[in-house]
This record gives C-alpha cells, sequence and structure tokens, in this order.
C-alpha cells in the first residue's frame, strides 16, 4: 500500500467509488497552475513592452482572433485582406494571405470551433459572411461557404467552443443569424438562420453592433445594438425562423407573425442613470454598445458602450436599479442635527473595531460615532480631502476608493467619494454618487449629508418626484435643518423644475416614439443594473472598440481609447494601473493571448503590435507614465464633438 493510501482516511462509502476519485482529482498539473497564475501578473502587467510588430496590411486593421490553441492570430483589415501569423515562429511576415472577395471594411474574423483552426470566417461592410478553408492547396482566395443574408453592414462574429462550425452573426439590419456550415446554405428568403431580429421590437432604426456566446453556458447569448441595452438571450427558448426581405406591407406583416421571442426568453442590462425607461417613457440615449464579452467563468458580461464608460454586469446576481430607498430611521441621542452640509468632506471617525495596518481584507464591525481611525487608512482618507480640495477628483476619487477596500462599512468614505463623482460628474458619476451615498445611508440613516446629496443626485439625473420625496424625508427626520441655505435651495430648483414642465404640457409635447414593441417596453423597465464600471479611456470614434478580460480569473479589463492608448484596469479597485501607447491615432482591439501573458493590439495603423513582459529595469518609452492628464481630456472628448479632437478622417475609416 503506498504512503498516501495508508495516511488518507477514507469517507465512508467513497473508499471505493470511482466516480468520486475522478471527481476529486487534480485537473491540473502544477506547470498548467503557474502559467494561469502567471498570464496576469501584476509584476507583468507593470511591464508591458512591444514584443514585435506585424507588417503586411496595408489598411486599418479592424479586428484580431488568437487560435484555439494561441500558435495562430488573424486578423482582418480595411484592405479587404485576411492574413494569419505565426507569431511564435518569430516570424513578423504574414503566414497565410488571403486576397479576400470582400469589398468592404472586414469587421471580424474568428476561428470556427472544432476544425483545428483550418475554417476562419469573416464579416464585413459589404454585408457578405465567408469562411475560407486555410487546408487548401490552390484557390485559397476562394472561400468555402459564404452569405450575404445580411441587408446591412455585419458587424460582429460569434463562436463557442462547444458548437462545431457554427458561428453567429450581428448586423446592422438588427438581425441575429445563426449559421451551420455542414448544412446547405442558399441565401433565400425562406432560409431558417435568424435566430433574433431586433426591428420588430425597436423600430426599423435598430442596429446589432455586437455579439457574444457565453464559453460556460453556451446556450447564452449577448447582443450589442443601437442603444445602451446589453441583452442575454437563452437560445434554448428561440427557434430560428425565416429571414423575410420587407419589401412591402405583406412582408411586413409576415415579419411582425415570425415573431420568435417570449417574455421570458431575454434579460435586459443598462446602467441605471441610461435606463429612464419610467412610466413607459422612451429612453433617449444615443449611446451604442460596441463589443460585449463575457467572463472566462461565464458569469458576468463586460460591456464597452460608445460614448460611456465601460460597464460589468453580474448575470447571476444582478438587480434592478433602486434611485430611492430611505432605510429605516430610529433617532439617536447622540445625532448630531446642526452638522453643516457646506462642508465638502466629512470629517467625522467611527468607535470601531479597527483593522490593523496590515489587515489582509476589509473589515466588517458595527459603525458607532465615537473614536478615530488607525493611522493608515486616516492618512489615505486625509490625502483624499486634500485632493478634493484641490478639485483633483480623480485621486480623491482613488485615495477613498482605497479607504473602502480597507474599511468598507465606514459611512464617511462612501459619501465623501460621492461628493467627489457628483463634482467631477463625467459620464455616469453622478449616478454612481447615488448609490454611493445610499451605501452611506445604509450603514448610518441618522446621516444627514447622505440624505441631502443624495436628494440632490436624485435631481441631477432627472428623478425629480423621488429627489422632492427624498427632501421631504430629510425634513421631516431632521426638521432642525430644515431651514439650512442648501435645503432650500435645493427646493426651489425642484419646484421651478416642476413648474417648467407643467407649462411644457400644456404647450404640448412631443409623443413618444411608439415602434417599441410591448415586450420591449417591459424589458427594459426590468433591466438589471451594473456592478462594477471602469473609467479613463474614450469610445467615440469607432463603433469596433472593444473591452476584454484579461487573465484566466478576469482580474484586468482591457481597452483601447481614441487617443492611441490602451488601458488596463485592475480589480476590484477597478483603478487604472496602466497605459501603454498602441497607436498613432486609435486602438480598436486589444486581444489577451488565451494561455499567456501576452496582448495583440491594432487600430488606425497598419500594423499590428504583441505585447509581452519585460525586465523590469527596462526602458517604458511606450508606457504612459502620468495619464491623469489624458484620462480628464478623455472624458472631455466623449462630451463633446468627436471631429473637434479628431481631423485626421479616421472615424471615416474605421467606424
Amino acid at each position: 500500500m503506498s504512503k498516501f493510501h495508508r495516511h488518507y482516511h477514507w469517507p465512508p462509502r467513497a473508499r471505493r467509488n470511482v466516480v468520486l476519485l475522478q471527481r476529486d482529482r487534480p485537473y491540473y498539473d502544477i506547470e498548467t497552475l503557474v502559467k494561469n497564475r502567471l498570464k496576469a501578473a501584476p509584476q507583468f502587467i507593470q511591464n508591458l513592452d512591444i514584443e514585435a510588430k506585424l507588417e503586411g496590411h496595408v489598411g486599418c486593421v479592424n479586428c484580431l482572433e488568437w487560435s484555439s490553441n494561441g500558435q495562430l492570430l488573424a486578423s482582418g483589415s480595411d484592405d479587404n485582406r485576411l492574413i494569419l501569423w505565426k507569431p511564435f515562429h518569430h516570424d513578423i511576415k504574414p503566414a497565410l494571405d488571403i486576397r479576400t472577395p470582400h469589398q468592404g471594411n472586414i469587421f471580424s474574423v474568428v476561428f470556427l470551433p472544432q476544425t483545428n483552426d483550418a475554417l476562419i470566417a469573416t464579416a464585413a461592410a459589404d454585408r457578405y459572411c465567408y469562411v475560407f478553408d486555410v487546408n487548401r492547396a490552390t484557390d485559397l482566395d476562394s472561400p468555402c461557404w459564404k452569405c450575404s443574408c445580411h441587408n446591412q453592414r455585419v458587424k460582429r462574429l460569434a463562436t463557442v467552443p462547444d458548437s462545431p462550425c457554427i458561428f453567429w452573426s450581428a448586423g446592422e439590419d438588427g438581425r441575429i443569424l445563426q449559421f451551420d456550415i455542414r448544412e446547405p446554405h442558399h441565401c433565400t428568403r425562406d432560409e431558417k438562420v435568424c435566430l433574433i431580429d431586433l426591428q420588430n421590437h425597436v423600430g426599423a432604426t435598430a442596429e446589432a453592433k455586437c455579439v457574444a456566446v457565453n464559453p460556460r453556458r453556451s446556450e447564452q447569448l449577448a447582443v450589442g445594438s443601437s442603444d445602451a441595452y446589453a441583452r442575454v438571450y437563452d437560445r434554448r427558448m428561440i427557434k430560428l425562423f425565416r429571414i423575410g426581405r420587407m419589401t412591402d406591407s405583406l412582408a411586413q406583416n409576415d415579419r411582425q407573425l415570425e415573431d420568435n421571442l417570449s417574455r421570458d426568453c431575454v434579460t435586459y442590462f443598462c446602467p441605471g442613470h441610461l435606463n429612464t425607461f419610467k412610466d413607459r417613457k422612451l429612453n433617449l440615449s444615443s449611446k451604442t454598445i460596441t463589443y460585449l464579452s463575457f467572463s472566462p467563468e461565464g458569469t458576468e458580461l463586460l460591456v464597452n458602450m460608445g460614448s460611456e464608460q465601460i460597464y460589468l454586469y453580474d448575470l447571476n446576481n444582478a438587480q434592478e436599479p433602486v434611485y430611492l430607498s430611505m432605510p429605516q430611521f430610529n433617532k439617536s441621542g447622540d445625532t448630531d442635527e446642526s452638522e453643516s452640509l457646506e462642508t465638502p468632506t466629512d470629517t467625522a471617525i467611527s468607535s470601531l473595531e479597527l483593522p490593523s495596518a496590515n489587515s489582509p481584507s476589509p473589515t466588517s464591525v458595527t459603525y458607532t460615532k465615537q473614536s478615530k481611525l488607525p493611522k493608515h487608512i486616516e492618512e489615505l482618507k486625509k490625502c483624499g480631502n486634500d485632493f478634493m480640495e484641490n478639485e483633483k477628483y480623480l485621486q480623491a476619487i482613488n485615495q477613498y476608493s482605497d479607504c473602502i477596500q480597507l474599511l468598507n462599512n465606514h459611512p464617511v468614505f462612501y459619501l465623501n467619494r460621492a461628493t467627489a463623482y457628483m463634482r467631477r460628474n463625467w459620464y455616469g458619476d453622478m449616478y454612481s454618487g447615488l448609490r454611493d451615498c445610499q451605501t452611506a445611508l445604509r450603514l448610518d440613516p441618522t446621516y444627514v449629508k447622505a440624505h441631502f446629496r443624495l436628494a440632490r443626485a436624485l435631481f441631477e439625473l432627472g428623478f425629480v418626484i423621488e429627489s422632492s420625496e427624498c427632501l421631504d424625508e430629510l425634513k421631516k427626520r431632521f426638521p432642525k435643518d430644515s431651514n439650512n441655505k442648501q435645503i432650500q435651495l435645493l427646493s426651489q430648483d425642484i419646484q421651478a423644475h416642476v413648474e417648467q414642465n407643467r407649462n411644457s404640457n400644456q404647450n404640448g409635447s412631443d409623443s413618444p416614439d411608439t415602434e417599441l414593441s410591448d415586450n420591449e417596453m417591459y424589458w427594459r423597465t426590468i433591466a438589471k443594473d451594473f456592478s462594477e464600471r471602469f473609467v479613463g479611456h474614450c469610445n467615440t470614434t469607432t463603433d469596433i472598440k472593444e473591452a476584454n478580460y484579461f487573465g484566466d480569473d478576469g482580474s484586468f479589463i482591457v481597452a483601447g481609447s481614441d487617443e492611441g492608448n490602451f488601458y488596463i484596469w485592475e480589480r476590484p479597485s477597478n483603478k487604472i494601473v496602466a497605459v501603454y501607447k498602441g497607436d498613432t491615432t486609435i486602438v480598436n482591439c486589444v486581444q489577451p493571448h488565451p494561455t499567456l501573458c501576452l496582448l495583440a493590439t491594432s487600430g488606425i495603423d497598419h500594423e499590428i503590435r504583441l505585447w509581452s513582459p519585460k525586465q523590469e529595469e527596462f526602458d517604458a518609452e511606450n508606457r504612459v507614465t502620468y495619464y491623469d492628464t489624458t484620462v480628464v481630456v478623455n472624458q472631455q472628448r466623449m462630451m463633446a464633438d468627436p471631429f473637434e479632437f479628431n481631423a485626421s478622417g479616421a472615424v471615416c475609416r474605421a467606424s
């Protein structure tokens, strides 16, 4: 008997159970575990540099895709060419250059699963999808499969590992099509390949911009479109139906009759401040989702939104947004009712079972108002207050976030961060401030400042009725503060807004858009809110900009930006940890290698850059050391006309 069997105490009934032995055995060897940990090690993230430049395209490189084993890299470009690279052979020249029959910019390229990376699908602005067999000895440039079922540009393709020879396409005609190249396909009107048609529910202006399939739950298919809603469908509840051409009124009626989506087949996700579909009012936001991707474990959805930030949704635990939620109020004798609302940051200290400077994780204890914070947290908080006073809100938010990481139940940190958000007021900041105010109130229902700033945030977000209710409750709970100057000013603002709306209603107003179906209005009404947000990049000039997980555990987020940089955020702090110069104009694509700490990036430049970690003492010429100003300018770009910042014409070539 081996030493292992002598010392291991087998549980009853399991000593001879082969199934349990197989279940409990280690699935990865030590080498694999080490590789996974080193794939996105923090010290590597801080020391990336260009490993190689792949030159061969003569147009903007709009899409990149690694093969399943990571040995090949495929790229598509405005030059209508599909190129395969073998970067690990130390060859920067194309391994295979396919001059496709596309007559428009190639926007997407994917390796079809379970084909030994021999079959590659492409989609382009000419509305065609092609499949190429790279093992063909002759006539390589001719596709072995083609489709022209889309009426508009095809922006993205998607595959999933457990579905061989199957892929999905998203087109600006609002359709998501599903193809199995093992079946005959003739591009006829009666072809049953349409899985989803957004125009059936949103109207003729609906465009599908991107599509992704959950790698762990392939029945989940996510769609990003020309609005702020990310949709996750359950394919098990959807039947393919015929395309239809909508050439006349009969075709239009047929299309409506063939709608195949039930109410329960989809879940909508949208940031709370953009989901203004309340009381059946239409969300008039012009936001567009340019890319979405599932986490490696399939439990999260990452969404890059045009003219906005990057949002992460928890698929299993997402909740509908809560704009006004007042915790139960039990007035205690130590409540400071005379607290000044004008104070920019709170300095009240709590009596806590306080953590030491070496505490590895946030401490959870009961909040009471008494003694001081430990020195290391007090220094972080003081530094945040100094940044706030000097209007350096980005740095202030980072400091307060560090405090929350160390002590996650202190209401002062949340309120101070909320104040910084509301004063900075970048896209999504006011709503993030509202959420922090709610957290502060849950921790301390007697916190009058949190109560007031919640009312202010509601008003600034356009929830005037909720703001009035919140302010009335504040006056009821804290009668001594009713005459406070700031409270009176907010009351006047609310009253003026109510009067303005009353006059507008008397003069008549535009009727809401009636193209939305009843199901669409229902789905938007119950859309789920985000759990994390990543700020710093700029996404306005192109509608193909990506955002991806980096690392097997999704511990980092990467995305390109309009100023030519790509950004890396760490989780759970969601702070920028590194910025690199990846293009002379715009970085659209940032594709992590499936197994190594290696990134492939591309954009307006005609070359592809490969990034890998270097020695710590290397000269980081491509790293952006001081990026605070760049981040501020990026937010200004998103709030302004993009052509004011980019006169190069790149948008005409890459979008």
